[in-house]
């Protein structure tokens, strides 16, 4: 399919799902808006390497997906807003009664905040355009709990609530909004840990991959970034047209059990 004169802004997006996606949807055609809360030179290099790897055009808008301020600035500097991926996010994990309050409110505040603050921004533009795709990635923890994650399973039960009432505010429209749960994703930050993780019980690698890593996975096998944003692009189709609302488990069967 051909995404050529959409706009898509990518939050969350120098590094793992993000960058992945940023990939895919400029592979498709689509000019694309990179971003996360830091500014260096090698996060616009990133974009000029985007750029040039696809024939779109790719610019890096730094923002803190913590501030609501920031959130809205990010879709107006962007200037147009076909596509909304809502993939930024951070995790911590304690006890509720040992949760630092501030851990709860930054992970309450970019893992599902960011993209009420986003999407409110975009619709307008979308509206204007006569079309709009946003996707919010949600997790497995979105559909289940897991313990000492309270905050980020909080989160993201809420970006599918959001995710259904965008879905039906927008129902007569061309604009669908969805959200895609991803379960275990071999990212490099994961597979960083797979070493630390085999020492830290004695165990082979591959043992520590599907013995502890993807416990709860039916599949034992990673979810990867590029079928992630194949999914995306899916939900970009003209075939998802009359997808909207709703949420898609990428999970190798996590969330069936």
């Amino acid at each position: 399919m051909s995404l050529k004169g959409k706009t898509a802004v990518i939050t969350g997006s120098n590094s793992g799902i993000g960058l992945g996606v940023a990939h895919e949807l400029a592979r498709a055609g689509a000019d694309v808006v990179i971003n996360s809360f830091t500014d260096t030179a090698e996060d616009h290099a990133l974009a000029e390497e985007i750029a040039k790897e696809h024939g779109v055009t790719v610019r890096y808008i730094q923002a803190d997906m913590s501030k609501p301020d920031q959130c809205r600035a990010l879709i107006e500097k962007a200037g147009t807003c076909d596509i909304l991926v809502n993939n930024a996010g951070i995790q911590h994990v304690a006890p509720v009664d040992e949760f630092p309050v501030e851990k709860w409110d930054a992970i309450i505040a970019i893992n599902m905040s960011s993209s009420f603050h986003t999407t409110a921004a975009a619709l307008p533009m979308m509206r204007k355009a006569g079309w709009g795709r946003i996707v919010n990635i949600a997790s497995g923890h979105g559909l289940r709990a897991s313990p000492f994650k309270a905050a980020y399973v909080t989160a993201k039960h809420g970006v599918l609530g959001l995710t259904k009432t965008v879905g039906l505010e927008t129902a007569k429209e061309p604009i669908t909004c969805n959200a895609v749960c991803p379960g275990y994703v071999l990212t490099p930050l994961v597979e960083a840990q797979i070493p630390d993780t085999a020492k830290q019980y004695g165990i082979s690698e591959d043992e520590a991959v599907e013995k502890v890593i993807l416990a709860k996975q039916p599949s034992k096998e990673f979810v990867t970034v590029e079928q992630l944003a194949g999914t995306v692009l899916f939900l970009c189709s003209d075939a998802a047209d009359q997808i909207t609302g709703t949420s898609l488990a990428v999970d190798g069967g996590w969330t069936a059990a």
